[in-house]
């Protein structure tokens, strides 16, 4: 983090972190899915990446906005989030409830991630007087909470954890 020495570098280095994120989550969502047994959590990745796009297209508005270039810098917990997950897919290589189990997990340890990240981002643009970043930052948020939500109905009201542990 060298050079961060104001709260606009702050902001900005948090800006490309998420960006850079939100672009590796858009190549993994369709290896998620496309590993995911149950057809609900593979057109939840697959909606949740139309989302990404939609999210990144914002992010770049943000960018636009603060007239800076779009650019990520390499955030390393999202690339240990995503190999976590890759290592699940190869430890678990056949389709089953076990690896739908793990692929929710993983899901929503990325999710998690974002929500840290726009909700810290949202504050810093309320706290700077940025009301129009703070609207596009609110808006994914409010969508990275909508897919926690889902994952966590699908891990549990939906039984995707109890067909897990009750797996042979």
């Amino acid at each position: 983090m060298a050079g961060i020495k104001t709260f606009d570098d702050l902001f900005l280095h948090t800006l490309k972190d998420i960006y850079y994120a939100e672009r590796q989550i858009l190549k993994a969502l369709p290896k998620m899915a496309k590993a995911a047994e149950d057809s609900a959590l593979r057109d939840s990745f697959m909606l949740h990446r139309e989302q990404t796009q939609q999210q990144i297209e914002r992010l770049q508005q943000v960018f636009e906005i603060l007239g800076k270039r779009a650019q990520g810098v390499t955030c390393e917990a999202i690339n240990g989030l995503i190999e976590e997950c890759e290592e699940l897919l190869e430890e678990s290589p056949q389709p089953s409830a076990v690896r739908d189990a793990g692929l929710i997990a993983s899901g929503q340890a990325i999710e998690h991630y974002e929500m840290a990240r726009y909700g810290t981002l949202s504050a810093w643009a309320k706290q700077a007087g940025k009301n129009d970043i703070v609207a596009l930052l609110d808006e994914t948020l409010a969508e990275e909470k909508q897919t926690d939500a889902l994952l966590t109905k699908m891990a549990t009201s939906q039984g995707k954890n109890r067909q897990a542990s009750q797996a042979a």
